[in-house]
């Protein structure tokens, strides 16, 4: 299945049925009362987080959804059928935007949540409605309420515990397939990861949900290279694993281009919790291991941990020190007894 991210759809609630103008004709009763019906309300449209989705790819193929209008008022009181609703599925994690790409409608994070987008007009009222004292047969009968027309994008941030970031081939898609059930592309080649992968890790018989992104260059955050259309489905996590290849000869510029890259993009992408590996330990020597990792920990300011994802070395120790970030951002102490965090 292809992954899309970003969609822009076009909707329209349905229009309410005009109210019916009819007077009683029976045998014998020459001059009835009015009887016309209410006309049938439209149909709203809504959108509904559901399970089992992770990506918008349905909405590349359909982009337009127009709710039925209600059905008009006819005589003998009846009323018009309503229109009928139509539900926009989306997966956990979608954002609805206005049309001017900024304003925030709803950020659906859990399943079953639902919103109304566009209400359905209300149907107009039948004769029979505007019947008094005064006036016994009225032959005034109201439009329906017209539907609402709309555009919103559709905006998916992938919704994980923790993100992997670092530099094209820093070696992220390796150490998802080590530590999880996932399967990216992997190749010896910059740029191999074209789309976020999500891969379910356990460490000590816990389990955290980890997104794999495509690399990042210099100048990510205004939308070179792929980092700028990803960058969002890290928002929500709660550390960042950042990655650095230790077998560069430039470790300490290429962690302050990805670092770089997070300030630009937004300040509490910047801020969140990260977690710094230097990877690929098993190509270098001692002496050169010492040196760069000396050299990071200066840049950095704090602990850099030491890793192989190729030969599974520290890959526990750097899974561990995850799972502690993401248990003190949610607030838990995860010492349960299942194994399993609760909040």
């Amino acid at each position: 299945m292809k992954f899309l991210d970003l969609a822009k759809v076009y909707i329209r609630s349905g229009g309410g049925g005009a109210g019916c103008v009819s007077f009683r004709r029976e045998k014998f009763i020459e001059f009835g009362g009015p009887d016309g019906g209410d006309g049938g309300k439209g149909g709203s449209v809504y959108v509904e987080a559901v399970e089992g989705l992770n990506t918008l790819i349905d909405f590349r193929y359909q982009q337009h959804f127009f709710a039925k209008s209600g059905q008009h008022g006819m005589g003998s009181q009846r009323t018009g059928k309503d229109g009928d609703d139509i539900v926009l599925k989306v997966p956990v994690g979608t954002e609805i935007i206005e049309e001017d790409e900024e304003t925030v409608i709803a950020d659906l994070t859990e399943v079953g949540q639902r919103i109304l987008l566009a209400k359905g007009g209300n149907g107009g009222w039948g004769n029979l409605r505007f019947k008094s004292s005064t006036n016994r047969s009225p032959s005034k009968a109201n439009p329906g309420q017209e539907g609402v027309e709309r555009t919103i994008w559709l905006r998916l941030k992938l919704i994980a515990d923790a993100g992997l970031l670092g530099m094209p081939n820093a070696g992220k898609s390796t150490f998802l397939a080590t530590v999880s059930n996932a399967r990216p592309k992997i190749a010896d080649y910059p740029f191999t990861t074209l789309v976020p992968n999500l891969g379910v890790v356990g460490v000590d018989g816990r389990e955290f949900v980890m997104a794999d992104i495509p690399g990042l260059i210099e100048g990510a955050s205004e939308g070179r290279g792929l980092g700028d259309q990803f960058l969002g489905h890290v928002e929500r996590c709660s550390v960042l694993l950042h990655l650095v290849d230790g077998t560069s000869e430039t470790v300490v510029e290429d962690w302050q281009t990805i670092v770089g890259e997070l300030e630009a993009y937004s300040e509490a992408l910047f801020d969140k919790p990260r977690v710094t590996v230097l990877n690929k330990i098993d190509a270098l020597d001692e002496e050169t291991l010492a040196e760069r990792k000396a050299e990071l920990e200066e840049a950095v300011g704090g602990k850099v941990y030491l890793m192989s994802s190729v030969a599974k070395k520290n890959v526990d120790t750097v899974l561990r020190a995850l799972w502690a970030q993401i248990v003190e951002d949610r607030g838990g102490n995860g010492d349960d007894e299942d194994g399993s965090w609760q909040p």
